[in-house]
């Protein structure tokens, strides 16, 4: 199997105000391979991003947040890494109301992915994603 390529990463503050600069990079990435779900991955990289922030010791102060964007064979790979967090683990929230703004993250994730997950790393947690073209 051929391994992904390895499109870029950026390393960004563990801050709410860096979910948007996550968005304009992966857009400016994923323009540059013609992929064809970027509102897609964009979406879901910013419950990602935000789930960092919000989440893990990433939204500490000096906390960082890393987007790693790669491809293959036309699937796209993100993964988001963090800090991780004793208290949280990513999960799907069973019990979301209508009137809620929040809890929908991983849910989204799910629904929309191709594949998704996590793993424990020694410096945090990686959240990952997978989008196949269409």
């Amino acid at each position: 199997m051929k391994a992904l390529g390895m499109l870029g990463q950026v390393a960004l503050p563990g801050e709410v105000s860096s979910v948007p600069v996550a968005r304009r990079y992966v857009r400016d990435l994923l323009d540059s391979v013609g992929h064809t779900r970027n509102d897609d991955a964009l979406l879901l990289v910013t419950e990602l991003v935000t789930n960092a922030v919000r989440h893990s010791r990433s939204g500490r102060p000096d906390g960082r947040v890393t987007v790693s964007v790669a491809t293959h064979n036309g699937t796209i790979h993100i993964d988001v890494a963090d800090a991780g967090s004793a208290d949280h683990h990513p999960r799907l929230c069973s019990q979301v109301s209508a009137d809620s703004s929040g809890g929908r993250g991983l849910w989204l994730v799910q629904e929309i992915a191709s594949a998704w997950g996590w793993h424990e790393i020694p410096a945090g947690r990686v959240v990952w994603f997978q989008l196949t073209g269409e």
